[in-house]
């Protein structure tokens, strides 16, 4: 089992939707309050594309996407961890976004070596299109070649989410980018935090 901590419902397809399927629960931190469309809404699109990428999934409730206090979530993390005992563990690049920064430090911090706590062996960092403006010299070091079309349809239903910024030109484009890096017509891309064979 491999979970995915997304802070926002398309979070874990823009990062990890080409990699995604049946050994994957996704852990959305929560759903944001402002959006046209209503809270049952949101829910049917993440359950459309969990049901489209095979995965398992939870939603807690968080409606303060933007306004995220990370303390909340280290406990939550640690249960989450202890609970499920993931092989590999995703989360979100810090970005310029306020809820991926909250959620990869309180991640970071539930994931530290203790005694008390699940040590899980592969912690991985995801990417999304937002994380050049913060730092355009990251660098990714672990790549998975994947099927360009299910990301972007999986993307797809995410209806009220995609947008000009994160049109599916640019998935494309990245995934092009990130396959070309690796000798493949398309892939993904993470950065290793953690790798304990």
């Amino acid at each position: 089992m491999n979970v995915v901590i997304a802070p926002h419902a398309d979070d874990e397809v823009l990062g990890c939707g080409g990699i995604l399927d049946s050994n994957f629960h996704v852990y959305y931190c929560g759903i944001d309050e402002f959006h046209v469309i209503s809270m049952e809404d949101r829910l049917k699109e993440i359950e459309e594309v969990a049901g489209f990428l095979n995965f398992s999934y939870e939603v807690a409730d968080h409606q303060t996407v933007n306004r995220y206090d990370g303390r909340v979530f280290i406990d939550i993390f640690q249960d989450l961890i202890n609970l499920r005992k993931p092989e590999k563990i995703f989360i979100p690049y810090t970005s310029y976004n306020q809820d991926h920064q909250e959620i990869y430090h309180a991640a970071m911090i539930a994931l530290r070596p203790h005694d008390k706590n699940f040590f899980v062996k592969k912690v991985l960092v995801y990417e999304g299109l937002d994380c050049f403006w913060m730092n355009p010299k990251y660098e990714v070091n672990h790549f998975v070649p994947i099927d360009i079309e299910a990301k972007i349809t999986a993307y797809q239903l995410h209806q009220s989410q995609v947008r000009e910024h994160r049109s599916l030109e640019a998935i494309r484009a990245l995934a092009v980018l990130r396959g070309a890096m690796i000798g493949a017509p398309h892939a993904e891309a993470f950065i290793v935090k953690r790798w304990v064979e």
